[in-house]
């Protein structure tokens, strides 16, 4: 069974290039506009959440913070793709309960490489 990832991204064009790559590499996909839409969508098993942190309505932080204290998605990796790079950022991204970071643009195979890390 494949595994279902879901990204959560206010830019159209970077959740297609994400499901794109992720769909290629065998992967389930459920796109999010924002941590709001996320929260509204997640249904069942998701293995992985990948979310930008600057979105409107619910941002990424708070979408983590939301994520880790629902049961079902405590231990659910999630990993933020973001423009954003600041140690601050970094931090509070990993203190509401971030597993990951990766810095846009990035790589297609960056991207495989963080996801199969977090997965196992």
């Amino acid at each position: 069974m494949s595994k279902t990832v879901m990204t959560v991204d206010d830019s159209a064009s970077v959740r297609q290039v994400v499901s794109f790559t992720l769909k290629e590499a065998g992967y389930q996909v459920i796109e999010a506009a924002d941590g709001q839409d996320a929260l509204s969508k997640l249904k069942g098993i998701v293995h992985l959440v990948i979310t930008d942190l600057n979105m409107p309505r619910i941002n990424g932080i708070e979408l983590v913070k939301r994520l880790r204290a629902m049961p079902a998605y405590k231990f659910v990796p999630i990993v933020v793709l973001t423009t954003e790079s600041q140690d601050e950022k970094k931090r509070q991204a990993k203190a509401a309960g971030a597993t990951g970071w990766i810095v846009k643009p990035f790589r297609s195979q960056q991207l495989l490489a963080v996801v199969k890390k977090v997965l196992g």
